[in-house]
């Protein structure tokens, strides 16, 4: 069995408030098994698959972690909702598609992100995420300006060898710090509920986009 399988299974009981004693009598297994299951520490078989997705109403591929659509659909360029009027998905190539999906996931991913802030109501985190995200985005787009000779460097004020440790160790400072931070409200009541099911209810037209976002993000650091 995928590594993905013990985890969105508890992910799905916990979400659901299901006991696992009362998940195991509903799957017709002993608790025993089921935490054996939940923990990687079994395999089970493809009709137990089956039956795990029918009882939390999700499809096999959602259980395996081949999508982040509980109902198994994949998705799609033209299925992902986005804001900029500027793209034209009908005259994309082939070659082009990859960067158009990623701007939507990582686009409408953002919008879920700084309304999260929104409710949080906490100056202080919204600065240190903003801080992490502005760094990547400077790192990345000078590497890209800098790999052409064609363009000036006078564009940046801060030196060539100072930059990329500078710049990449002040996103990493700020994402040390936004943990602190979302951990300091988690204790405090104040941050907002993040479940997969309250994302979805809460953004229909940006949470599939964020949580591919993340399954693609994790597909990059198993590599």
């Amino acid at each position: 069995m995928n590594a993905a399988f013990p985890r969105m299974m508890t992910l799905l009981r916990k979400e659901r408030g299901i006991s696992q004693k009362q998940a195991a009598a509903d799957l017709h297994i002993s608790q025993a098994l089921l935490s054996h299951y939940e923990k990687g520490i079994r395999e089970c078989g493809l009709d137990f698959v089956v039956a795990a997705a029918d009882y939390y109403g999700v499809s096999c591929d959602y259980l395996l972690g081949r999508t982040a659509d509980k109902a198994g659909t994949i998705i799609a360029v033209e299925e992902i909702p986005e804001q900029d009027p500027a793209i034209r998905d009908s005259r994309m190539t082939p070659a082009g598609v990859l960067p158009v999906l990623n701007k939507k996931l990582l686009v409408n991913s953002m919008q879920v992100i700084f309304d999260l802030l929104q409710k949080s109501n906490n100056k202080e985190l919204t600065t240190e995420v903003s801080n992490a995200l502005i760094q990547m985005v400077y790192v990345v787009f000078r590497q890209m300006y800098t790999a052409s000779d064609k363009n000036l460097r006078d564009l940046f004020a801060v030196a060539d060898y100072r930059y990329q440790a500078a710049a990449m160790g002040s996103a990493v400072n700020s994402a040390v710090q936004v943990g602190e931070l979302c951990r300091r409200q988690a204790g405090e009541g104040t941050l907002p509920a993040m479940l997969p099911d309250e994302l979805q209810a809460q953004y229909p037209q940006f949470a599939s986009s964020l949580l591919n976002l993340l399954r693609t993000a994790e597909k990059t650091l198993e590599n």
